[in-house]
């Protein structure tokens, strides 16, 4: 009886926890996964959780400082300069994953030869210099490019592997796709086509994800053990950002985050999940 009671008073406590909304802030790219566990955590935990994406990565670590919100996303690493705007706050950064640009091609442009480019190729291909994949060593076809929407996300990265910085990048020049499905729905029934794309959209069939040459030679593919060893450009860390140590109702969304199933969604939005990039065990 007296175990009953203690369990019924325990199972009471239970909403109390939650008794306040859950407010995450932050990285529109980091929203992606984090707004699909926001919805099953609301159904099977009964969690009130509240989600903006307004200001991007900046904003959330800057609601974290402020205490305007208990989980930030962040789709950069937390700088000196954060710190110091909040010196009384432990800006705590909780590692995801990465999100990965790869370059994909059609396949008959992968048997054509084309595996690998390096910037200025790529840079030729962009700025409409370069038209046909002969130039470029490949078969004699006209080179069909595709933009990802254009000013974050996807096309942020590439762009600003591209150029530098993501402003000086062109606009307007391409047709774009929306999503990795319509990426690889291209690129499987475009001949000559090209187009960025989570390499986890690429599936080495009809779809061939490129290598970027570095200025000595050397090529780097967009594999996990390439993205982890720091050696492939086109990738970001994705973060949340909380205060200190993960408690209560911020624990169970990070624990969820870091789980089997949080780590799904990573992968099920293009992303290379912390898991897909830890050392191989022995």
């Amino acid at each position: 009886m007296r175990i009953v009671a203690v369990f019924i008073f325990a199972f009471c406590l239970l909403p109390c926890v939650f008794a306040d909304a859950l407010r995450i802030v932050g990285s529109p790219t980091v929203n992606l996964p984090v707004a699909e566990a926001a919805q099953i955590l609301r159904a099977e935990r009964q969690m009130e959780i509240q989600i903006s994406t307004t200001g991007g990565s900046s904003e959330g670590i800057a609601a974290i400082g402020e205490g305007l919100a208990h989980i930030g996303m962040s789709s950069r690493p937390v700088t000196p300069e954060d710190r110091a705007a909040y010196p009384d706050i432990v800006l705590t950064e909780i590692y995801l994953g990465e999100q990965v640009v790869a370059l994909g091609v059609a396949d008959d442009v992968w048997n054509g030869g084309v595996h690998a480019l390096t910037r200025e190729q790529v840079r030729g291909i962009y700025e409409s210099k370069t038209r046909n994949w002969h130039e470029l060593g490949g078969p004699d076809e006209k080179i069909v490019f595709f933009n990802f929407e254009e000013g974050h996300g996807v096309w942020e990265l590439f762009a600003q592997w591209l150029y530098g910085e993501a402003k000086k990048a062109p606009l307007g020049r391409f047709p774009t796709v929306a999503s990795d499905e319509e990426t690889r729905n291209t690129l499987e029934f475009t001949p000559g086509s090209m187009a960025q794309s989570s390499p986890l959209a690429i599936d080495g069939k009809r779809s061939f994800a490129l290598e970027l040459k570095n200025d000595d030679g050397s090529a780097v593919a967009p594999t996990p053990e390439n993205i982890a060893a720091k050696k492939y450009p086109m990738a970001k860390p994705l973060f949340l950002i909380v205060n200190d140590k993960p408690t209560l109702a911020v624990k169970v969304f990070v624990d969820f985050m870091l789980g089997p199933r949080g780590q799904e969604l990573m992968k099920k939005h293009g992303f290379y999940c912390a898991d897909m990039l830890k050392p191989a065990t022995k």
